[in-house]
């Protein structure tokens, strides 16, 4: 057995699980590295991570670097003597920070790699209309997403998933992948299998407020997995009567006899608003317009009109 001394790196509630497990099982977390605080809301007051809320709880030294290369950040890195280091959704690593510790700096991603490689797997699993995804530790190394898989754990995608459910589902997998992960590295009896480059690799790009909306010339049920691919967020979006509507759930309804063209509506201005698709219709459910907060069509109705 191999005495750990781990530093976890993390920013988002999606790596609390991951960095709680740890300490719930008694692992020694020596420090942890997390995003910088930043000022949020309307006083603008400083805010902190959620990795970090969570390693002051536990008296967890905690290290905030806004340059991952400066010297002295890695000096105070080094004085840490880590032996390991696990990174849950965090930023790229340079070279000289992940090849520090001796057992290794390994990663848990939201995909089964080579499958989704980059910033937003889980999204990108279900806009393309993947029935399954799951969640990888793989060891670092140069090229981002592409280092050898230590586990892997699959998750189906339901048909009424959309990226918060399915967030929630691999946050909870995958704090349990990282704690086995952990174990296997202790007793020094863990796979690392290069990945798989003969397949055909589907990517998972950062998604910027353009890549959010709606494309009214796929189907009906891409346009629906579009949706819940981006729902609760970062939302599609859509034009609907000239003003911007964020679109959470929509559902595929059957073809009427309207003639219209795609991204054309029609409404009772009462319980419906249907959009015209490549192929179909789909019915808007929840929205939110441009300056109010988000409501189901009926709601909207009964206080704002459309024209048309």
């Amino acid at each position: 057995m191999t005495e750990l001394r781990i530093i976890f790196m993390g920013t988002p509630e999606f790596a609390v699980p991951s960095l709680e497990i740890l300490i719930e099982h008694k692992y020694n977390i020596v420090a942890v590295i997390t995003a910088a605080d930043k000022p949020q809301g309307r006083g603008q007051k400083l805010s902190y991570s959620a990795v970090k809320d969570s390693a002051i709880k536990h008296n967890i030294p905690v290290l905030q670097p806004t340059n991952l290369k400066a010297p002295e950040f890695l000096a105070e890195l080094r004085s840490y003597n880590g032996n390991l280091q696990i990174v849950v959704a965090f930023r790229m690593l340079p070279e000289v920070v992940w090849s520090m510790p001796a057992l290794g700096t390994f990663n848990l991603h939201a995909s089964l790699l080579p499958q989704y490689r980059g910033a937003a797997p889980i999204n990108w699993a279900i806009i393309n209309g993947e029935k399954e995804t799951g969640a990888t530790t793989f060891f670092l190394k140069h090229e981002i997403d592409t280092g050898s898989i230590i586990f892997q754990v699959k998750e189906p995608i339901d048909p009424d998933d959309n990226a918060g459910t399915l967030y929630e589902r691999l946050m909870k997998k995958g704090a349990d992948l990282v704690l086995k992960t952990v174990k296997a590295i202790e007793e020094n009896n863990y796979p690392s299998t290069p990945q798989a480059e003969t397949v055909e690799v589907k990517h998972a790009p950062k998604i910027f407020k353009e890549t959010c909306e709606i494309n009214w010339n796929k189907s009906s049920e891409q346009v629906r997995d579009f949706v819940r691919g981006l729902s609760p967020y970062p939302t599609a979006w859509t034009m609907v009567a000239g003003k911007i509507f964020k679109v959470f759930k929509v559902s595929t309804i059957p073809e009427s006899g309207y003639k219209n063209h795609p991204g054309e509506f029609v409404t009772d201005h009462k319980n419906y608003i249907h959009m015209k698709t490549y192929d179909g219709w789909v019915a808007l459910e929840e929205i939110q317009p441009e300056g109010k907060k988000r409501m189901t069509v009926p709601e909207f109705f009964r206080g704002n009109k459309l024209p048309g």
